[in-house]
């Protein structure tokens, strides 16, 4: 059973197999490896039967072309659902599906407007200025949300001038944070479909998440792309859990002096916990996860009084995209489902991978799977995490050191 689930996960044996035993023995040997590894075989084979499909003859390719039909019809569903008919633009969609993901009332703790407003000023990003059409500075901070001005600079200012960014922000204080909603934003400006094109081509996506301020920026597209709705839908809240787990961090270093230093870490690379229960730092990602994915029916203390419980929430987009269309909830509870193809490589039931897949006409040998690996590799740890022991352990690291002490931070790093 190691080995599939080794399989699935594209992990190495004998490295994979070791940390499983790591696990095991830490948490009493409960053999949670394999109840997971049952799990993903038994629900995937009822989501092949959903397809109308045999699950004991099923290939790759078949179940992979199977996905893909039912992601777009449910792409039509989604837009139906957000109001959207055949002639909808790109902007059409996107707007649609910010302002739906805007009434979910999603907050998160941010850079205040104000101050991130000052700080750009005092950077003068020259280089955006001119991108954009604008004349003046003052004229540029006054008609573009400092967000979606943030989002433009981050993608087209020199490297010298995010570091620059990154060492104004090791300034800011505690105080100079608030929670906020997440917002949503499209920009519609004439030179905004330019300044995106170059980011949309390199990473395949349009969206852009501008942490600092809790921002989502929906990239203009040049065209309508196949399941573009879903895909965006997805990739959006993908960035409000990462934001979100950002903010709650960052309230437990709220009394830190060096909370500035703290911040820049935080954005140049992924937090990491004290604590160690794989033989790795523990992102804190995965902590956000475990405790606001219902896996735990408890607060941590070691979290109080900065962090609040609704802090820690996580949202899975599945259940969003279910509250449009009730007919969606196939994907639910697919988020670390696999089958292996002959080649002993996996086909990703994560509606992710598939909307990615979908939405650049990746052919078969081209699939993504890699959220599916993550919410699996999530999904195992957090059923040895149940084990009273280990959240013992993680919570006493917790409590121990919080946050280690960050290192130099350079844009480059």
């Amino acid at each position: 059973m190691s080995r599939v689930l080794a399989n699935i996960l594209g992990a190495a044996e004998p490295t994979f197999r070791r940390q499983i035993d790591r696990l095991e023995a830490a948490a009493g040997l409960p053999g949670a490896d394999i109840r997971l590894m049952m799990h993903v075989v038994t629900e995937t084979r009822g989501k092949i039967r959903e397809l109308g499909l045999d699950p004991h003859d099923t290939t790759g390719p078949e179940l992979y072309a199977a996905l893909q039909l039912r992601l777009q019809d449910d792409e039509i569903r989604t837009r139906e659902a957000l109001g959207l008919g055949a002639t909808s633009t790109p902007t059409d969609i996107l707007e649609s599906v910010g302002s739906y993901l805007d009434r979910q009332g999603l907050q998160t703790f941010v850079v205040k407007q104000s101050v991130m407003r000052a700080l750009l000023k005092k950077l003068q990003p020259k280089t955006t200025l001119k991108k954009l059409g604008y004349r003046s500075m003052d004229s540029m901070l006054k008609h573009e949300p400092v967000a979606q001005l943030l989002a433009a600079a981050t993608m087209l200012e020199s490297h010298d001038w995010q570091q620059r960014r990154l060492d104004a922000y090791k300034k800011l204080a505690a105080t100079d944070f608030e929670t906020r909603p997440v917002s949503f934003i499209v920009p519609t400006g004439k030179h905004w479909p330019t300044v995106a094109a170059r980011y949309v081509t390199t990473r395949r996506h349009n969206i852009l998440a501008v942490p600092e301020l809790g921002a989502v920026v929906m990239l203009p597209l040049p065209h309508v792309l196949p399941g573009v709705a879903i895909t965006s839908t997805l990739l959006a809240v993908e960035n409000v859990n990462d934001m979100r787990a950002l903010g709650s961090y960052l309230k437990l270093q709220q009394v830190r002096p060096d909370f500035g230093k703290v911040f820049v870490a935080t954005l140049v690379r992924e937090p990491m916990t004290g604590a160690d229960v794989t033989g790795e730092p523990l992102p804190w990602k995965v902590v956000q996860w475990f405790y606001g994915h219902g896996h735990s029916a408890y607060h941590p203390e070691a979290f109080q009084p900065h962090v609040q419980p609704e802090d820690l929430t996580w949202h899975d987009a599945e259940d969003a995209l279910v509250q449009l269309n009730p007919t969606l909830a196939f994907w639910q509870g697919t988020q670390f489902l696999a089958l292996l193809d002959d080649g002993q490589q996996p086909v990703s039931l994560n509606l992710l991978d598939v909307a990615l897949s979908v939405c650049n006409s990746l052919d078969y040998g081209r699939r993504i799977v890699q959220h599916m690996r993550e919410g699996l590799g999530h999904e195992l740890l957090a059923r040895y995490l149940h084990q009273e022991n280990l959240q013992a352990l993680l919570l006493g690291k917790l409590d121990e050191e919080l946050a280690p002490e960050p290192a130099e931070i350079s844009f480059d790093a």
